[in-house]
């Protein structure tokens, strides 16, 4: 099928039902292929907001969006509301946060990721004869998740600029700059596994305002990543409520709150990326032989969505994806490194670049790269000593208990 008609098919599913195939009284099929997708308008009625077309026009009325302070230990612990195992995500967003915009958007990207859960599973994953600015190969699920990610943003009438991996110029969805938000995302995270039938995910992140350049990721009011593998999961770090929050898509079609992450342990588990800076880095070498000889469990899928949300998921390990002098920065700080570096913070890890933590690197170009490691504590300090000689981590938690 062309990547047009899926789209178009793909969008109009998102206003109503998915159809199925399914004999009567067959068995329930896979998660995302049984579910309904009820209309973004049905579900923002659940947060008191009127709806209507697409997405549901929303009303003018909506609250200012507040950008809250950074979040530390004492405020995480102070917070009086708490989120419950089996809250519905409109329960949990309630609880969350006071803004119904960003609530309203949470919700429609929630929508949005329910279809490219089912696309993924049904879609063509044969390349295009498209590149994008930035020189990868396109993919037709790819393009196509692009496209009801950037619609969601459009419906959820609350999104002021978005842009994206596919498309990183930053494209007006028509929202206000004052009370609003900036989105941006990568669609489909490994999709060049997808033919292999390896989780992928979506990841994107929430600025408030207008601007996705001279910002940091700790600017960030919250962050996501959809992950589609077994089961389809929507993972949610909202900024100054504790956790990081993991819902569950449901045959019927409804997210529901199956976790909470609010600390990272220690423990042997390691997932190595760009292993071939080994070759001309000797510090990154010496990393990784310590893990070997000390016999972490190597998870590594090649997706960096399901290796970091093994971290979340176990409240263990470490993700490292480290530069050489041939091996040049690949991930993407605004669409992938900052969001994701939210979500580990936020369940009580730790993000570093080498030299701070990726929330505090300016984004000055949409395509900033940069190199990255998260986890526990002691693992990233371990991974700033071994490849510098010193760890910024463990002198700022010196000074801190002086």
């Amino acid at each position: 099928m062309a990547a047009s008609a899926m789209a178009a098919s793909s969008i109009s599913a998102l206003g109503g039902r998915l159809a199925t195939t399914t004999a009567a009284g067959a068995a329930t099929s896979s998660v995302a292929q049984a579910a309904p997708l009820r209309s973004v308008g049905a579900t923002a009625a659940a947060l008191g907001v009127k709806g209507s077309s697409l997405y549901g026009k929303c009303l003018p009325n909506a609250s200012q969006n507040g950008v809250s302070q950074r979040a530390s230990s004492t405020a995480r612990k102070a917070a009086v509301v708490k989120a419950e195992i089996g809250d519905s995500l409109e329960e949990f967003l309630a609880k969350a946060t006071s803004d119904k915009s960003l609530a309203r958007l949470l919700v429609c990207m929630g929508e949005a990721m329910r279809t490219i859960a089912f696309k993924v599973r049904t879609a063509s994953c044969g390349a295009t004869a498209c590149i994008n600015t930035f020189g990868d190969e396109q993919l037709a699920v790819d393009m196509l998740a692009n496209k009801l990610l950037f619609e969601a943003l459009q419906y959820s009438h609350v999104c002021k600029y978005a842009c994206s991996e596919e498309e990183p110029e930053l494209l007006d969805m028509g929202g206000p700059a004052e009370g609003g938000f900036s989105v941006a995302f990568d669609p489909l995270d490994g999709s060049s596994i997808v033919d292999t039938n390896f989780t992928v995910g979506t990841i994107f992140g929430v600025w408030p305002g207008d601007k996705l350049t001279n910002v940091t990721g700790r600017d960030q009011v919250a962050s996501a990543m959809g992950i589609y593998g077994p089961r389809t999961t929507y993972v949610i770090a909202v900024k100054g409520f504790p956790g990081t929050h993991e819902f569950l898509l449901l045959d019927e079609g409804k997210w529901q709150h199956v976790k909470e992450t609010t600390e990272i342990n220690e423990g042997k588990l390691f997932s190595p990326g760009n292993l071939r800076a080994t070759f001309d880095n000797p510090e990154y070498e010496k990393l990784i032989n310590y893990y070997v000889n000390n016999k972490y469990t190597l998870r590594y899928t090649g997706g960096m969505v399901p290796d970091v949300n093994q971290i979340i998921v176990k409240e263990k390990g470490i993700f490292t994806n480290v530069i050489s002098p041939t091996t040049k920065a690949k991930l993407r700080l605004l669409f992938e490194v900052a969001p994701l570096g939210l979500l580990i913070e936020n369940a009580g890890g730790y993000s570093s670049d080498g030299k701070q933590s990726v929330l505090d690197r300016v984004v000055v170009n949409t395509d900033d790269r940069t190199q990255v490691a998260y986890g526990s504590k002691e693992e990233i300090i371990r991974f700033e000593e071994t490849l510098y000689g010193s760890s910024r981590l463990k002198a700022e938690l010196a000074a801190a208990t002086v």
